[in-house]
């Protein structure tokens, strides 16, 4: 057990995205405590990023509740990390010992016609969506001074152009009762010394979550985000450096980070109409603790 204020062993990843098969240790996407219900049987869920951190995390808590779920990934990349969820959950079963039905798609979110081809080859293959989970993100470390116009569009493509696009290709395959989940951040409402660009991001994904809402409600779709705090997720060890990643989580309420499968039941809740059919608009905060108002 890692030592107060030393959370995580010393490791970097040069390049993003991060992978989760080297991370030491390992994110826990899964707990023997988490008990399915059938939450989801019968849904259809797109989770973008979902090969690996969060997202796998949650890919794995639809599939137990008997969702069909699709994902991508970064072809070339997260192929070791897609290959080894798409096992995963081909592995777990629902609460009635069903096996789920899964596949991985992989895309460049930050560009229209790849967001267009994932909708189309997820609703060619299952015939709808009825839980949109936009999930992809990437995070580099900088000053103001530092962050140039090709990192900035990179940042800005991949964490919410890709939220616009996504939804407005879904949407012609989406029903009254569906749901829209936006992963947002604590450091929308917090603000991040070293992460500039990535705070900004996150803080346009709350805004376009309620805006969203305000649209959507019309049609009986609900619109919704999580903003989590410091997760241990491959996006740590490819943006901080060592010493940044032994005291990472150290500093909120519970003087620890958390694990992707304290995060995942928050989009369940979500996506689960019987659990949250009065929430739209809203933002859930799986934090550590950190008080957040507005």
């Amino acid at each position: 057990m890692a030592s107060k204020g030393h959370q995580f062993p010393p490791q970097h990843q040069p390049t993003q995205p991060g992978k989760e098969y080297i991370m030491v240790p390992r994110p826990q996407f899964s707990t023997s405590e988490y008990k399915p219900s059938n939450k989801l049987v019968n849904k259809v869920a797109l989770v973008t990023g979902g090969d690996s951190g969060i997202g796998r995390s949650v890919c794995y808590c639809f599939a137990l509740e008997g969702a069909t779920v699709a994902f991508t990934y970064v072809k070339g990349q997260e192929d070791r990390d897609a290959a080894d969820t798409l096992q995963i959950l081909r592995e777990c079963r629902t609460a009635e010992g069903k096996e789920p039905v899964a596949m991985a798609v992989a895309a460049d979110l930050g560009f229209d016609k790849e967001c267009k081809r994932v909708v189309e080859e997820v609703v060619a293959a299952f015939g709808r969506i009825d839980i949109l989970v936009n999930g992809a993100a990437e995070q580099y470390t900088g000053t103001v001074e530092e962050i140039d116009e090709k990192r900035l569009e990179r940042v800005f493509r991949t964490n919410i152009f890709s939220q616009f696009f996504m939804v407005r290709h879904a949407l012609k395959h989406m029903k009254e009762g569906s749901a829209i989940i936006n992963t947002t951040s604590v450091t929308a409402y917090k603000g991040h010394l070293q992460l500039l660009d990535y705070a900004a991001t996150k803080g346009a994904i709350v805004s376009f979550t309620r805006a969203l809402a305000l649209q959507l409600a019309s049609k009986g779709i609900r619109v919704n985000g999580v903003a989590p705090g410091p997760i241990w997720t491959p996006l740590i060890p490819a943006s901080f450096d060592n010493e940044d990643i032994e005291s990472f989580g150290s500093d909120v309420l519970m003087k620890r980070a958390g694990q992707p499968i304290e995060v995942a039941p928050s989009y369940v809740f979500l996506a689960c109409n019987h659990c949250s059919s009065y929430f739209t608009g809203q933002i859930l905060h799986p934090n550590g603790g950190t008080i957040v108002n507005g």
